[in-house]
């Protein structure tokens, strides 16, 4: 089955979404100029999601992707709640008390986050009183808990998380007396998803990560080729120090039962995610929910097993990883983008593709034809390719997709492939998750000027 250019990009761009930061009287004062985000679904539904919002009350831009699995479930909750959480927990007291005072006096809130998002990103009105609920808990405890000191932001990162992991928790636990809601919020706890979320405030940009989503920065360097600065680390069996995190969390005894064939307890690849329950109550409080549960979730047979060797829980937490970096003006971007990408891409690949996207300069990489015996013919093809690539590459108004093409398109020479893109994109739905993951990427472009005028000013 062959698509056609036009059908593979409006495949393509079906999802795509830019944001261009405004200006203010002339003077551009964000050191974020905009972003590019797209998603590529391989599972039906698409399990990964995507949020970008700007922070009202405080300064800053809050960027994150998350990959869910065992459905959507978790990943669509964490998606439009962990912000508020990260926001709540950077507010200063007298804002939180602000807040509080309205909603108890029924007055109209401040705005908090002011959301960027694409039309197919969808919100749970459903559950939105719930969420709220659990949300003003947490500002009340931090008022009552008022030490009078500034929230550090690396703290704020890794509260957030942990409380709406904890709330995501409880809400199941306790259940909720409409029916809808009772099956939403167990199917978000037993399902689970990884997060990693940029916070980019002037020249600080802190990423937390929470599972094998990973960030990554685009740097130029001097003769203007591109590198790739990692700030995330995986979260999973490849990571020796996170295998020896979880192993010592456990007696010696289960040393050999944790992680069987690169997975939690044989069962699970990231180690660290939201939800997922299985892996964090004890074995009698997970029976006590699903067999009070709705029968939806006892003919679920994910939410019926115990994992094997199951003694000491919670072996999985949503505890992120956080990492702090100064931005400089050779700093041009940043990636962020669930593992669908990274498994098709090398950093260093990402790194020159978008670079030489967003500068509009092919450096000529010299034709590698590793090991292939060329013909002078086929020479000539990869020659006459790359010169039409050159001029049509800017096909793309975005960086994500620009991106999303190449992770899906690329042939042994690195070029975009139209009939592998074609193949590829034509797979139908059953077929598609043997191949690749669905793909969510965010680009965030950054502004030297401004980068380097706060450099100086420090």
């Amino acid at each position: 089955f062959y698509l056609t250019p036009p059908q593979v990009n409006s495949i393509l761009k079906a999802n795509e979404y830019s944001f261009k930061v405004p200006e203010f009287d002339g003077k551009n004062v964000s050191s974020v100029l905009g972003f590019d985000s797209n998603q590529l679904p391989a599972n039906a539904p698409i399990e990964d999601r995507r949020s970008a919002a700007t922070c009202l009350q405080t300064r800053g831009m809050l960027l994150g992707v998350f990959d869910g699995h065992a459905g959507c479930a978790c990943a669509q909750a964490v998606s439009e709640r962990l912000f508020y959480y990260i926001a709540v927990s950077l507010l200063p007291h007298e804002t939180l008390l602000e807040i509080e005072n309205a909603v108890e006096s029924g007055r109209a809130l401040l705005p908090i986050l002011q959301w960027h998002k694409h039309p197919n990103d969808y919100f749970s009105k459903e559950a939105s009183k719930l969420y709220f609920n659990s949300l003003r808990t947490y500002w009340q405890e931090l008022i009552d808990l008022n030490s009078g000191e500034t929230t550090d932001v690396k703290e704020a990162l890794i509260n957030a998380f942990k409380r709406l992991d904890n709330d995501i928790s409880l809400e199941a636990q306790v259940g909720d007396p409409n029916s809808f809601l009772n099956y939403l919020v167990l199917r978000v706890a037993f399902s689970g998803a990884t997060a990693c979320v940029a916070h980019v405030d002037g020249v600080d940009l802190h990423v937390a990560n929470t599972g094998d989503s990973r960030a990554m920065l685009g740097v130029q360097e001097e003769d203007g080729s591109w590198s790739a600065v990692n700030l995330s680390y995986d979260h999973n069996a490849q990571n020796g120090s996170e295998v020896e995190r979880v192993k010592m969390e456990h007696p010696k005894s289960e040393e050999k039962s944790l992680v069987k064939q690169d997975r939690l307890l044989g069962l699970l690849m990231p180690f660290r995610a939201f939800g997922d329950v299985k892996f964090k109550w004890s074995i009698e409080l997970q029976k006590r929910v699903v067999e009070s549960g709705p029968d939806q979730l006892n003919d679920n047979e994910y939410t019926k097993f115990i994992p094997p060797n199951y003694h000491t829980p919670p072996y999985l937490t949503a505890e992120p990883e956080v990492i702090h970096h100064k931005l400089r003006p050779q700093d041009k971007f940043l990636v962020l983008a669930t593992d669908g990408l990274w498994e098709t891409m090398h950093r260093q690949d990402v790194a020159r593709i978008v670079g030489e996207y967003l500068t509009g300069v092919h450096h000529q990489q010299p034709i590698a034809v590793g090991g292939y015996k060329v013909t002078l013919g086929q020479m000539h093809g990869l020659l006459t390719e790359r010169r039409a690539r050159i001029s049509s590459v800017f096909e793309d108004q975005n960086a994500a997709t620009h991106l999303i093409r190449h992770a899906v398109g690329n042939n042994e020479f690195g070029t975009v492939d139209h009939e592998r893109l074609s193949k590829m994109l034509s797979l139908p739905e059953e077929l598609a998750r043997m191949y690749r993951d669905d793909i969510t990427i965010i680009v965030v472009q950054f502004n030297s000027h401004v980068i380097g005028a706060c450099q100086n000013e420090e």
